[in-house]
């Protein structure tokens, strides 16, 4: 099976980047570290964004797991005293109230503000491993109910993921920049629902998941420390969460 989830990646990725320089949004995570490799063996050319407050897991991690990538790597701080201000505008612009689409569309406004620096008008996430392969901890609290439900958690999960990326473009082109995410579109998303939910998701204690993510990412080179550890949202690891919840 990872020989076919790597060639569906691949296939993704070529059906939806031009082939130019471009940004990837990289925690340092699984996912981000993952399709960061597969666009390297692709031969694109890539400079890792990461954003976040000072000290933030996000940069910290990512510094670390890119000592071993030894890929172009830029760094953006957020800055506390723009911050308030920066999330209000946001939030007037989505004109939704949930505080994830919130967190999300700060924390890429901040990876478009860094990408348009750069000179880079395209940039690749991750975006669609945590739905369809069980990575958020709300699988756990209804895989003992069936495979029927975990699906139909799943589909309600990409619908809310795949229209909140929308808002994050809304986002990005304030600084002329995309953002794509390859395995959000509809062949990918296909292929990865025929992988079954047990290379997933083992039971209700399964903190790890994401198993076959896992497993393809140790099997292309990515970094052990990356490929272990358990997930942390973008929200939570750049401190954005937290610094959001004081604005309120």
């Amino acid at each position: 099976m990872n020989s076919e989830l790597l060639k569906n990646i691949q296939e993704a990725i070529k059906h939806t980047i031009p082939k130019k320089k471009i940004g990837i949004a990289f925690s340092g995570g699984v996912d981000s570290t993952l399709i960061s490799k597969i666009l390297v063996d692709l031969e694109y050319d890539v400079i890792l964004l990461t954003i976040g407050f000072s000290e933030s897991h996000d940069i910290l991690f990512s510094i670390k797991v890119n000592e071993q990538l030894k890929l172009s790597h830029k760094i953006l701080e957020i800055e506390s005293d723009s911050f308030e201000k920066i999330a209000g505008n946001v939030n007037k612009k989505i004109q939704k109230d949930n505080l994830s689409w919130n967190e999300n569309c700060i924390a890429f406004y901040y990876v478009s503000k860094l990408a348009q620096s750069l000179g880079i008008d395209t940039v690749v996430t991750a975006n669609g491993i945590d739905e369809l392969f069980c990575g958020y901890d709300a699988y756990r609290d209804v895989i003992s109910q069936g495979d029927s439900v975990v699906n139909e958690l799943m589909d309600q999960k990409l619908e809310n993921e795949i229209k909140m990326m929308k808002a994050v473009n809304m986002i990005s082109s304030e600084f002329g920049v995309q953002i794509l995410q390859p395995l959000l579109s509809p062949k990918f998303i296909a292929f990865a629902k025929t992988i079954p939910l047990s290379e997933k998701i083992q039971d209700s204690e399964d903190l790890i998941r994401k198993h076959a993510i896992r497993k393809l990412a140790q099997d292309v080179g990515v970094p052990e420390i990356s490929y272990t550890k358990r997930k942390k949202a973008l929200q939570y690891g750049t401190k954005i969460h937290r610094k959001l919840l004081k604005t309120r």
